[in-house]
Order: C-alpha cells, then structure tokens, then sequence
C-alpha cells in the first residue's frame, strides 16, 4: 500500500495535473506566492516582432527542478514535504528538446494542488507557431518588456493567482517558460 502512495497516487497526480494543463488549467498555489510585474502592456492578436536570430537558447549545464526555481523557494517546499516530479517540458504531445517541466506537490497525497514551473530553449519560428497554436485554442496574448505572455482563458483555469491568471507562458528570446499562474513565472530563474 506503501509502494501505491509513493509511485502510483504521484504518477497519477502527474497525468491529471498534465490533462489539466493540456485543458487550460493547473493546480491551486500553497503558501509559496510571487508578485507579478506590472509589464504587461496590452492584449494583441498580432504577433511581436521576433528577435532577429533563430537560434534557441543554450540551456543552463545543471539545469534541474533544484535550480530552475530559487533555492529558497525549493527550500520552503521542501519543508512542506513537497517533491517535484521531472518531465519533458511539451506542449501536448510535442517535447521540446533541451526543456523541462517540474511539478511540484506532496507526493504522499493525491490531490489536484500542486505547482508547476517549466523552461526550454526554443527558436523564433517554433516561438511564433506555438503562440499562433495556443492563441488558436482560445489562450489570450499580451506583449510585454519582458516578451510575450500567453495565457489561459481565465473561465477555463483551475487555478488563478490574485490577479486572475492562470496558466501562462512566457516567452522570450531563445526560450520559453511555464507555470500554473503568471505570477509563478517570475519565480523561473534557471541557474548553472
């Protein structure tokens, strides 16, 4: 029974956290918040100029759930016996190679709660018809200093930080990050 709480109860946590995902959605934030920034300028259909090379991002040499995010906040986590459980950073079915997505939750308990943080390289023409797909499905855009969010549509998101977003993504040049809510974007540090 033991062996079922540990592998199988997280294993399903991890495919239900992930239908989620696919659908728009992600698992409520425990006490681990970040502020967003107020950079978000407007919401465009059109697509931002891409940066002028092609080329995705190098990915960091340890790149990891440990040190994707800070270490205090892995360090609060851990402390409330949270685990993250690695996977290919996708967008369905797609891995984007070099990337990864971390969940985190407790593994001990099944349960929808649970955090996800994401970040993989990417080229500008994958960036634009990921945004282009996403944008397609409903997911809204905004262009910002720091690049472009696209978001779920809030009516469809599970979990939302305190300004109402959900599931977003952010992308910049050479690279993509994820998290359940937009405010946990700005906790996506990744770190060598």
């Amino acid at each position: 029974m033991r062996l079922l709480a540990r592998v199988v109860l997280p294993l399903g946590l991890a495919v239900g956290v992930l239908t989620a995902a696919t659908a728009c959605g992600g698992g409520a934030s425990p006490g681990v918040t970040a502020k967003p920034t107020p950079d978000a300028t407007s919401t465009v259909p059109e697509p931002a100029a891409q940066p002028s090379t092609d080329a995705p991002a190098t990915p960091p040499a340890a790149l990891s759930c440990e040190t994707l995010i800070p270490s205090d906040t892995v360090a609060a986590l851990h402390k409330q016996e949270w685990a993250a459980m690695k996977r290919d950073f996708a967008f369905g079915p797609d891995a984007l190679p070099g990337g990864i997505e971390c969940l985190w939750s407790d593994p001990a308990t099944a349960s929808d709660r649970g955090l996800l943080y994401g970040w993989a390289p990417i080229s500008s023409a994958e960036a634009k018809a990921r945004q282009e797909q996403l944008i397609a499905s409903g997911w809204t855009r905004e262009d910002s200093d720091r690049g472009v969010y696209i978001t779920a549509d809030p009516r469809a998101s599970l979990s939302k930080d305190e300004d109402g977003y959900g599931m977003t993504y952010l992308f910049g040049p050479g690279w993509v990050t994820v998290s359940d809510t937009k405010q946990g974007l700005v906790l996506i540090e990744p770190r060598g």
